[in-house]
């Protein structure tokens, strides 16, 4: 499992980002960190931390250095001067706000292949290090198929329910509409926002948690 810490001063921006994180098989978010002093203090153990420039005490890319962790940068920051500083100052990806569970999911993915080319106990080739700075950088393209042990019949009804609903739905709602379990929705609901069909967002209720509302992205 890879642990993320999620850093963003808004902290409404940061269960989101969260919220994107938790969609992508093996990542798990760490902790949320909404200023630079918290982040150094969250970093320590996690393997990645998403990472704004944009905060209250401390410029992220001034912390970035500091960070013992891998970093991609989720930053409303555009200008030239701060994308060649945060690639010069080690991070591995630039992702600019706002962007959706598909975009950022695709750099989790790439990461995560990333990593995989890279644990070995034994010297690397360059064959092997290009290998991995490939895999960092690739996108994924075409059409989504239903993820390993899931059933393509389930997805596509799970899909028809929310193109029909022509609103935003959560999982229990679509799981009571198609009978199939919370959790099973959940799954293939966060395996459509993976591939780009589904826009997740959270809804804010006066109680309790916020919940992942799913909403058709229609082509």
């Amino acid at each position: 499992m890879i642990d993320v810490l999620v850093v963003d001063d808004d902290f409404r921006v940061a269960q989101i980002h969260a919220g994107f994180v938790e969609l992508v098989p093996g990542f798990r978010v760490a902790g949320r960190a909404h200023t630079a002093a918290d982040a150094r203090a969250g970093a320590a153990g996690v393997d990645l931390v998403l990472l704004d420039v944009y905060l209250p005490d401390e410029s992220g890319l001034s912390l970035l250095p500091d960070l013992d962790a891998d970093v991609i940068m989720a930053t409303a920051a555009t200008d030239p001067e701060s994308v060649r500083t945060a690639f010069s100052r080690g991070a591995l990806h630039y992702l600019i706000k706002p962007f959706t569970a598909q975009e950022l999911g695709h750099r989790l993915q790439a990461y995560a292949r990333y990593r995989d080319h890279l644990t070995t106990t034994g010297e690397l080739t360059q064959t092997d290090v290009d290998r991995a700075i490939r895999a960092l950088h690739a996108v994924p393209r075409g059409e989504p198929r239903p993820a390993k042990g899931q059933s393509s019949v389930t997805a596509r009804l799970v899909a028809d329910a929310l193109k029909r609903s022509g609103e935003p739905r959560s999982a229990a709602e679509i799981s009571d509409e198609v009978g199939i379990s919370r959790a099973t929705a959940q799954r293939y609901l966060a395996s459509l926002a993976q591939a780009g069909r589904v826009h997740v967002t959270m809804r804010y209720g006066t109680t309790g948690r916020p919940e992942h509302q799913y909403d058709w992205r229609a082509r």
